[in-house]
């Protein structure tokens, strides 16, 4: 204002609260944005309004105040996705802001007199221009904040110890009329190696439309994690003493039996049991479950009466489960359909043993070793993923259906509100 002087002005510790939105819609528009509408959002802002006024004649002022803001606005945002290294990127080159209201009001002053109120006007009126060109400017870095949010939230979760999962996008998200999709490369890494592989053939076709997020699995991400976990030597078990002994009685087998007795020496709270992969398993998808082709040791070492010297039994076989996994009530279950044993070598390292022993040890692996090793990796899964906040999230009607090359996660999702608390408490 030449004539009057120059005011400038500044509004810090800002508070907001009664928030509403009247209403919202999005649509999907193909191959182009997302577009979403929010009807009459009120809210009222609280803080200190800091402002100085220079005078034509150079006399300056410098005072601060209490203010309240009533607005009321409609939004509309059309947000177009990208892929830029990997990660997903928004822009949303179109974002348009009305005002139904914007009032100012000066330390609660509802009917101030007219220098105030020509002042107060004055504010709202240079205000309305700087938010509506603001809020679309912090909506879309908020929005990048929140999208590398969650996909690094999503790598976390797929991690554990040296053992990660790349997620990085192959290309542009694809928008239709009906759904997002994106395709992630789901490499696992190693110590910070990851494999480079070809990528699977993917058709949308392989996806239903009744669920809310579906998630496609091609069956090479389970060959990678076998790798990385027999790498890791997480392929392997230990039972020792009364461990072992409560094992067996946990699967109904009957410790009491003779030949139980003869082979443990009658020290059955000294037996001890390994077992461990030989080598990498292969896991193929199939329509009838998962196929797991392992190559395993089982090792038995007994006490002899003296307790100087033991007995030692290995087998060396090839064992060939079909499982079905299910996720419910924040566990993950997994119903073991069918298997084969394929005997390859036994060996017993200190004396030579009955067909009988081998026989009744045998058994024991078929009844007891293959739930036994089911259970534990119900619970390290469902722990795992525990671990990573999975069961904070509203999960609704999971299905995991498996089919020739692949695995499909289907089901709908409640937003879970700790993930957006702790979204929140980043910006901060």
């Amino acid at each position: 204002m030449m004539l009057l002087g120059q005011v400038k002005y500044g509004l810090h510790n800002i508070q907001i609260s009664h928030l509403s939105i009247a209403s919202s819609q999005v649509e999907l528009v193909e191959a182009k944005s997302i577009d979403v509408s929010i009807q009459n959002v009120s809210v009222v802002f609280k803080g200190t309004l800091k402002y100085g006024y220079t005078t034509a004649w150079w006399l300056g002022i410098d005072q601060s105040i209490d203010f309240e803001i009533d607005s009321a606005i409609d939004l509309q945002i059309n947000t177009q996705l990208t892929c830029d290294s990997g990660r997903v990127r928004t822009d949303a080159p179109d974002c348009y802001l009305s005002f139904h209201k914007l009032l100012l009001h000066l330390q609660g002053e509802r009917e101030p007199g007219w220098i105030k109120q020509l002042f107060t006007n004055f504010i709202s009126f240079t205000l309305k221009l700087v938010l509506k060109g603001q809020i679309c400017k912090e909506i879309n870095v908020i929005s990048n904040i929140m999208a590398d949010f969650v996909q690094t939230r999503a790598a976390s979760i797929l991690s554990d110890g040296d053992i990660g999962v790349d997620i990085s996008l192959t290309g542009d998200p694809v928008i239709t009329a009906s759904y997002l999709e994106s395709h992630h490369k789901g490499h696992f890494i190693y110590k910070n190696v990851s494999e480079d592989l070809p990528l699977p053939t993917f058709s949308p076709t392989l996806l239903g439309d009744s669920r809310m997020l579906y998630f496609w699995f091609s069956e090479r991400v389970f060959h990678s994690l076998a790798k990385v976990a027999f790498q890791d030597g997480r392929l392997m078990l230990s039972l020792m003493g009364d461990e072992f002994k409560a094992v067996l009685e946990t699967w109904g087998f009957n410790t009491n039996q003779e030949i139980f007795q003869e082979v443990v020496g009658g020290f059955p709270s000294q037996a001890q049991v390994t077992v461990h992969c030989l080598k990498m398993p292969k896991i193929s998808c199939q329509n009838k479950g998962v196929v797991v082709n392992s190559s395993v040791m089982v090792k038995f070492l007994f006490p002899r009466p003296d307790q100087q010297h033991s007995v030692a039994y290995t087998f060396e076989e090839d064992i060939v489960t079909t499982v079905q996994a299910s996720y419910s009530k924040k566990k993950l279950f997994l119903s073991l359909l069918d298997f084969q044993i394929t005997p390859k070598t036994v060996s017993n390292l200190t004396e030579s043993s009955s067909e009988s022993v081998q026989s009744f040890l045998q058994s024991m692996i078929t009844a007891v070793g293959i739930p036994e090793v089911m259970s534990r990796l119900e619970v390290v899964f469902t722990a795992l993923m525990n671990s990573k906040g999975v069961s904070l999230f509203d999960i609704i009607n999971p299905e995991i259906i498996t089919r020739d090359g692949f695995l499909l996660l289907q089901m709908d999702f409640g937003f879970p509100e700790h993930l957006l608390v702790d979204f929140l408490q980043s910006l901060s």
